[in-house]
């Protein structure tokens, strides 16, 4: 509806300002505002705007519309593809340089923290494992929702993006199987990068569990909050 002020318009906001400050992001909640309401950013004479942190920051916007749009589609490894294209297409430093591979699976090795990924040569196979072993899943719960997004990490299929990638695929995919959704809270990121670790080294899933389900708490607040009827 294009309506300010709505759910719609303040997920846009928080789960984009979350999602990216997750990664470091130097956009704030305000200039992600600005660029949504208005796609200006608030300058600011004692800081220095980082434009490939504001370009991702709109293409978040775009990436969850058409999350919101596909979502009576089943996913797929091409709408993975299609997620990674969305949010990085356009930044320049990423999008420019022939080995980043938007839109694709990732050309060079990489590594998250001290946890080794999947190497390039065997990405496409590790993914169709995945969703293979996903999709025989009948009735998916919000765990192995969440199973499915540390399989993903550790794969780990793109240059950069596959943090945020994943948790827009964690969102869709609790709306597409009609459990409550959430994203993760810049907040809460120390106890979710902590329960991912726990989770693929030590097979100790109560850590990020708790996290995701006191993120869904959080959101299922604001959802009540605007659904619940006005006097």
């Amino acid at each position: 509806m294009n309506l300010s002020g709505n759910l719609y318009h303040k997920t846009q906001l928080d789960f984009a300002y979350n999602n990216n400050c997750i990664e470091e992001s130097t956009i704030t909640l305000d200039e992600t505002a600005s660029i949504y309401d208005s796609e200006t950013i608030l300058a600011n004479k004692n800081k220095v705007i980082v434009l490939k942190d504001a370009i991702e920051t709109k293409n978040h916007f775009s990436l969850f519309k058409y999350m919101l749009d596909t979502i009576d589609d089943e996913l797929s490894i091409d709408m993975i593809k299609k997620y990674h294209f969305i949010l990085k297409n356009g930044t320049l430093t990423d999008s420019e340089k022939e080995w980043f591979n938007v839109g694709e699976y990732k050309k060079k090795k990489n590594f998250v923290g001290n946890i080794v990924t999947s190497s390039p040569s065997n990405v496409a196979k590790d993914m169709n494992d995945l969703l293979n072993w996903y999709y025989k899943i009948p009735k998916k719960t919000i765990e192995e929702i969440i199973e499915f997004h540390v399989r993903f990490e550790r794969i780990n299929p793109f240059q950069d993006g596959t943090g945020r990638v994943g948790r827009m695929i964690m969102f869709r995919e609790c709306l597409y199987n009609n459990i409550m959704t959430f994203y993760i809270e810049d907040r809460n990121k120390e106890f979710y990068i902590r329960g991912i670790k726990e989770y693929q080294l030590n097979n100790e899933k109560g850590y990020l569990i708790d996290t995701c389900l006191n993120s869904q708490d959080n959101y299922e607040k604001m959802v009540n909050y605007f659904l619940e009827e006005k006097d």
